[in-house]
Parts: structure tokens; sequence; C-alpha cells
């Protein structure tokens, strides 16, 4: 059984749950899924989680971002990509100077208003299901936080590039949209790659036609977690898996725990030297 995370350099023009398919099939899990949306139009880092790793989903859900993204400013999309229909054109010429004396508004958290064409949940169905189909969709702003934000350099008359390090959840297509609002203009996300996701780097990912030819890595559980690793004796490795709370010495904290067999059971928290399994993957 096939039980890993392989990082995937996802192509443009499908979706994270398709690549995942894509691997799924290519490399023979069971099952397979991924640790973040990558949006249709963009590219980039997109680890897939195979086998018992999907479980690593809610861990690693929260970890920071960075990307590489394209701002166009003087025109706007009603996705705020260049997917969209145009909905304003505006002749304002943006320069460099002009970016670099409005980032620093954008750094540090703030609340952010998703776009209409997005895959966030409202009501059960994604937003963007029911932007295509004319309903009125009503979104609420969400507390993200924007670490550091660089400007990377001018691509073409009123593009630029960035280089984003923020937290989970921030839609960068928003981010665009605020900085254009900063501007006094309108703007569009010409493109986007995800450089990191937590600790996963894009440079130690796979195409999409490597893994396809069997030219992939799988990243193995234990390796997702940089904690200190305890092993168990048969009797506590048959109490954890039982459910049953084991008293340690080890001090308080997280720990990858092995059985008494060296089988990777997962990640374990010890609280007033007492172990719980946090996160079962055996």
């Amino acid at each position: 059984m096939i039980n890993g995370v392989l990082l995937l350099d996802k192509p443009k023009g499908i979706s994270s749950n398709c690549a995942a398919n894509i691997v799924k099939k290519a490399v023979g899990a069971t099952k397979a899924g991924h640790l973040g949306t990558l949006d249709v139009a963009g590219h980039g880092l997109l680890p897939i989680t195979l086998g018992k790793a999907t479980k690593l989903f809610d861990y690693f859900l929260g970890k920071d971002k960075v990307y590489r993204a394209s701002f166009k400013f003087g025109v706007e999309t009603d996705t705020f990509d260049l997917e969209g229909q145009v909905v304003r054109i505006d002749n304002k010429k943006i320069t460099e100077k002009d970016v670099l004396s409005v980032i620093s508004k954008l750094i540090g958290k703030q609340n952010q208003m998703p776009p209409a064409y997005s895959a966030k949940k409202i009501n059960g169905r994604k937003a963007y299901d029911l932007a295509r189909q004319g309903q009125e969709v009503e979104l609420k702003p969400k507390m993200i936080e924007i670490y550091d934000l660089k400007l990377i350099g001018q691509l073409d008359e009123n593009e630029f590039m960035f280089e984003i390090h923020c937290s989970s959840g921030t839609y960068i297509r928003s981010l665009c949209r605020d900085m254009a609002s900063l501007l006094s203009t309108c703007g569009v996300m010409s493109d986007i790659i995800r450089t990191k996701c937590g600790f996963l780097s894009l440079k130690d990912a796979f195409l999409l036609e490597e893994v396809k030819m069997g030219k992939y890595e799988i990243i193995p559980m234990q390796d997702m977690f940089f904690v200190d690793e305890i092993y168990l004796n048969r009797e506590q490795s048959g109490k954890v898996l039982n459910g049953v709370r084991v008293d340690l010495e080890e001090n308080d904290g997280e720990y990858k725990i092995f059985s008494d067999r060296n089988e990777f059971i997962g990640l374990g928290e010890i609280k007033e030297g007492k172990l719980k399994i946090k996160i079962r993957l055996i």
C-alpha cells in the first residue's frame, strides 16, 4: 500500500482535485488528496497525499504559503484573474514608485474579503458555482496575515511581479484587488505560482508528465513531522492503538510515535506525563 506525500508541480488548467486523481491513478494509490487548493489558473507546488497520508489534511491546512504572482493594473474581471469577463477598464498608469508606496499598507493581519469566484462554501455549495449561475454570492471577510510582500519587478506596462508570504486561506486575487484599490485603480491577477507550502518547496516537486512516466519520489509520512521520536514497547503499543493513554516520562509536547515493530503509528502528544495519539496513521 502506498502511503506518503508526493510533491507535484501542478500545471495550469486543471483543478487540484483533478491533479490528485491523476496522481492517484499514476502511482496506484488507494486514495489521494492534497494539502491546500491551488487555483485552476495557478501552477506550482501542490502536495498530494496518498493512502493514509490523506489524514494529514487538517494538520497541514494551516501552514503558511509563499507565492510569486503577477498583477496587471488598469483592467478588472468578475473573477479578478484573466479567466473572467472584463467589467472595468482604467487608463491610469501605475509606476514602480506607486506600487512601493502602498506595499507596506498590505503587510500584517487584516480582514480579507474572498472573491465571489472562489471555492468558499455557502450553505454547502461552492461560491463559484453560485456565481456562475448568476446567483448573488454573500461572503464574509476572513482574518488573514501577509507576513511579507516584495516587489520583484515590472514585467510590462502596468504589470508587476510580487513574492508573497502569507497565512493559509489568503486569496492572492483579493490581494490584487486590494492593492489596486489603494492605487485608485483596478487590477487582475495575471499569473500565480506557489513556491512553498510550510516547509515543502517547489524545487523538490515533480511535473505531472514525470509522475505519469514513473519518475517521482514519495515522502514517508514520518518525514512530514519535525519532532522527536518515541518507540513504544509491545504493551504500550497495544494500549495506544486501542485509544488508551500511556504514562511516559518524556517532556510534554508532540512526538512521532513508533510501535514495538518499528511501525510509524502517527503523531502523539504528551500532556502531564500521558501520551495520546493526535493523528493515527497506521
